[in-house]
């Protein structure tokens, strides 16, 4: 990739994240725009007639008979308001009544209508929200092929680099016949250096990683030409060597390798399907990848697993140890922590993907549990908390949080890893 193609594909990228962005943030907008239907009542209230038939009755207060001569100024007053009053409710009497059949019959309209744009607009944000799963499917095609696109770029780069060194470090001609071929490189990662002292110190020392890979010896007891894709320090191919089987390490990180082979070991630097395609078919006894595949792309991820169907003979074995993400202390503190780490893989889908590709038996098995002082505790029942004269409402209270606390437990402090353990028929 040249100089002028990576700078354009980053601008597409920062443009495509800024957009995503600021769909993201009109789409939480308008999400806390919503709006809740209004309080309305069912009905206006009643217009009060009652009184009417009486102020019609009662307002010639002088009686019949009577001369309005008769009458003071104050009287003749009092009998100019009654008149007006009556005459002006007897006036609005039926508008009082036209105005409450209206709001009798608007209000029902007015709640149905607020009811219908609270729903429209719920199913707009849910509309708007689909959007971004889709676009997402179409982000990851687009994420794995830059990514190919730059692994073979890289792969490229370092192997003019290996071949320079190569070059550098050729024997004399005397001893040229001896010495080792070259390999294919793999694609670049962090630094060298860098990446081998990030293991030393979270991954755990070569002790503590050998005692935990002795439990996947005896699924190679009877095989040969075992592969360990990602052999780092050589810790498993010391265990093969052991026991009398041969294997072959591969690792992306040209320093690992070195280790490895300090030690006497058969290690190659290399990308992990390069070097299977270049193997004949059957020709392995066994796969091993510990804590490899969740640096792998899903697209990359895929062709591994059909490629190591290819490769193993009939009655050998895939192993691939990763992390396990339903574990939030795995996922916290182990996957996020490492910068390499591309995508957590759940079990079920890893045994699904490696039933998919051929494999018959696959048995997944948890390892790493997480010790019990780093687990939520239960409450420790006591004799008043349970029995005749205990409440009901403490009993229940104490069962049902000790019952939440094993649910979280099993759900967030269970197993830090887990071992999809693959057979070809």
């Amino acid at each position: 990739m040249t100089d002028g193609q990576e700078t354009l594909l980053k601008r597409l990228l920062a443009e495509r994240r800024e957009a995503h962005r600021r769909y993201n943030e009109a789409l939480s907008l308008l999400d806390r725009a919503i709006q809740s239907a209004p309080d309305l009542p069912a009905a206006p209230p009643a217009y009060d007639e009652a009184l009417l038939p009486k102020v019609n009755d009662t307002w010639q207060i002088l009686g019949e008979g009577r001369s309005a001569a008769d009458v003071t100024a104050v009287l003749q007053q009092q009998m100019a308001f009654n008149a007006a009053v009556v005459e002006h409710l007897n006036r609005n009497v039926a508008a009082h009544r036209d105005a409450q059949l209206a709001l009798e019959r608007a209000l029902p309209a007015l709640s149905a209508g607020f009811d219908a744009l609270v729903t429209f607009e719920s199913r707009l944000v849910q509309f708007l929200q689909t959007i971004t799963p889709l676009a997402d499917t179409h982000y990851r095609e687009i994420d794995d092929a830059v990514a190919q696109l730059r692994s073979l770029t890289d792969v490229a780069q370092r192997t003019a680099m290996l071949a320079k060194r190569a070059v550098e470090r050729r024997p004399s001609l005397s001893t040229a016949s001896s010495a080792e071929p070259a390999h294919p490189a793999a694609p670049a990662g962090p630094d060298e250096f860098q990446y081998v002292g990030f293991e030393d110190r979270f991954r755990g020392s070569e002790e503590v990683i050998r005692a935990r890979l002795k439990d996947y010896l005896p699924y190679f007891a009877d095989q040969s030409s075992v592969l360990d894709i990602g052999c780092g320090r050589g810790e498993f191919l010391d265990l093969l060597r052991q026991q009398g089987i041969s294997g072959q390490g591969l690792d992306l990180n040209p320093e690992m390798v070195e280790v490895c082979r300090s030690r006497g070991l058969h290690a190659t630097a290399g990308d992990a399907l390069s070097y299977l395609r270049g193997l004949p078919d059957e020709s392995l006894g066994g796969v091993i990848a510990v804590q490899v595949i969740e640096h792998l792309q899903p697209a990359y991820l895929s062709q591994l697993l059909a490629l190591a169907f290819d490769k193993v003979r009939p009655g050998g074995r895939v192993i691939l140890e990763t992390i396990n993400p339903s574990c939030w202390v795995a996922f916290f503190e182990s996957f996020v922590r490492d910068l390499t780490h591309v995508k957590p893989i759940h079990p079920d889908t890893l045994q699904y993907l490696l039933q998919a590709n051929g494999f018959s038996t696959v048995e997944i098995v948890y390892r790493s549990p997480i010790a019990p002082d780093g687990r939520l505790r239960k409450v420790r029942p006591l004799p008043e908390h349970f029995g005749d004269a205990a409440p009901d409402q403490l009993t229940e209270l104490v069962s049902s949080f000790n019952s939440n606390v094993d649910c979280l437990n099993d759900r967030m402090f269970s197993y830090q890893d887990f071992a999809a353990i693959a057979t070809k028929p």
